[in-house]
């Protein structure tokens, strides 16, 4: 097998340019690693934030270069170049890779500095591309004319599984293009829309998500972060759920939903049995709303396996209360409640819950502590990430397939 740190310098020589030195760097320790072991489902990764010393990060031409030496590499089957700069130029190139190389089921090119232009680009080489199944764009401002481009594609795509557009700067015209191609689309089973640039108070995006949620009984996970959402659009969310049976995570974080809101999200879990990931951070439901949420698990679901309910204004009533439903309902394992207003009986209730074992240090996101007879709760670092429809792994320049990049968990195993 050729020498990729060789092949890669053969190009800049070819083409009078400078090797950057990150990338053969990466190279150089792929080449080393192959000579050890097997050489087929390899992600390389050349993300330019996850090295402590500083990098050169790509630019468009590192892109084309490095793109001239994956070209025939079918040992490698995913790409993670995220947080570079290598803008429209680059996804250019990123478009040919996915339409010369065949093998790629992965390719990561979140903040990147591509525009509506190069959003078009990939979009359009996924017409014809029958191999990739996850892309993740997030942070690239391809704006409401790239998202349609995308929405499109999805019309027409029959392998894409895990789309993450999220804090793309989509618009109401290519949210709603979505919703329309999802009523159709059985093989998207996740799908990221966070954060779009949304104008008005009717909620638009949330009614058509609605309706799409009744008709679409494929997709697995949806995010909709940051939606504006409020009661309403919640309302109009639950009222698809009564329907919709294979909806597993929802994501509903960083909007204005209030304890109103939990009234309809409460009487859906009583009949839903398929949610099991909830995220309502940073929102507004206060003490009653964590209370109808308690009632409904204390009495009536269990398939919900996580709740995040972190920053919600909620007190120790509120949190008291979800603790005491764990001791009814086995099956919700995880429970974040970080953010919220702790007092001595909410500390008291979650050390409990650990001491005795039905809640695990990993499955929350406090832990207790004593100081002069009396308990505190400490943040840990653990969240909802875990539970992804795509899980992710950090650290290695380059990883097998079976973990690499956001490898798919089967469904119903996200925790």
């Amino acid at each position: 097998m050729a020498n990729l740190q060789e092949q890669y310098r053969h190009f800049c020589s070819e083409n009078i340019r400078k090797a950057n030195p990150f990338i053969l760097d990466i190279l150089q320790k792929l080449d080393e690693e192959i000579e050890k072991g097997p050489e087929e489902g390899i992600t390389l990764n050349i993300a330019g934030n996850n090295r402590l010393v500083p990098t050169q990060r790509m630019t468009g031409e590192d892109f084309w270069l490095l793109s001239k030496v994956l070209g025939n590499q079918t040992y490698i089957t995913g790409l993670d170049v995220k947080y570079n700069l290598i803008g429209d130029v680059g996804a250019y190139y990123a478009a040919k890779l996915l339409q010369k190389q065949p093998c790629i089921t992965y390719l990561n090119l979140m903040f990147n500095d591509i525009g509506p232009e190069g959003g078009e680009l990939i979009a359009k080489a996924l017409h014809k591309n029958k191999t990739l199944k996850y892309l993740r764009m997030t942070g690239n401002k391809i704006a409401n004319t790239g998202g349609m481009f995308f929405a499109a594609m999805l019309q027409i795509n029959s392998s894409l599984e895990k789309l993450d557009l999220g804090d793309c700067d989509l618009g109401l015209q290519s949210v709603i293009a979505f919703t329309t191609v999802l009523t159709q689309n059985k093989v998207i089973k996740a799908i990221n829309l966070n954060r779009p640039i949304l104008y008005g108070e009717q909620e638009e995006s949330t009614v058509h998500m609605g309706h799409m949620l009744k008709e679409n009984h494929f997709l697995v996970e949806l995010h909709m972060c940051k939606h504006d959402m409020k009661n309403f659009g919640l309302q109009q969310l639950c009222s698809a759920l009564t329907l919709n049976s294979s909806l597993r995570y929802l994501d509903v974080s960083c909007n204005k939903i209030t304890r109103d809101g939990m009234v309809y999200l409460a009487e859906v879990l009583k009949s839903n049995t398929t949610l099991e990931v909830i995220d309502l951070s940073f929102n507004r439901i206060e003490n009653a709303g964590a209370k109808y949420l308690s009632e409904t698990l204390t009495s009536h679901n269990r398939s919900l396996k996580a709740l995040s309910i972190v920053s919600n204004k909620i007190e120790g009533e509120g949190l008291v209360a979800l603790s005491q439903s764990m001791k009814t309902n086995l099956v919700l394992s995880h429970i974040y409640i970080w953010g919220n207003k702790f007092d001595e009986a909410t500390c008291v209730a979650y050390s409990d819950l650990m001491e005795s074992g039905r809640l695990k240090p990993d499955s929350t996101d406090v832990e207790p502590y004593v100081v002069d007879g009396r308990v505190y709760l400490a943040e840990v670092s653990n969240g909802l990430k875990r539970h992804y429809y795509w899980s992710p792994t950090y650290g290695n320049a380059y990883e097998h397939s079976s973990n690499a990049g956001f490898a798919l968990v089967p469904v119903g195993q996200h925790l």
